[in-house]
């Protein structure tokens, strides 16, 4: 029994000392390039005053137009600027 614990010793040590090819003999530096995410900083873009919010029903047509196409020129601009910076914060 006790030549049987003595074996069973031997070969959990030997298991131990690990095959020399997988073990490194220095430790090394390995570096991993991770992106990392960096707030974004551009100024916030300010919404301008519709064109069209201060029309009222009884306006004519011709003012309704005349905002409602101010307003597109408006809205486009807008957009310009909020895709520029989101673009800038890429």
């Amino acid at each position: 029994m006790r030549a049987v614990l003595i074996i069973a010793a031997l070969m959990l040590l030997a298991g131990c000392a690990g095959n020399p090819e997988t073990v490194d003999p220095q430790p090394r530096v390995v570096r991993v390039e991770v992106p990392v995410p960096v707030p974004c900083r551009t100024k916030d873009v300010a919404v301008p005053s519709w064109a069209a919010a201060g029309l009222r029903k009884s306006d004519s047509l011709e003012v309704k137009v005349r905002a409602l196409l101010a307003e597109r020129r408006q809205r486009m601009g807008y957009e310009g600027e909020l895709l520029a910076a989101n673009q800038a914060c890429r």
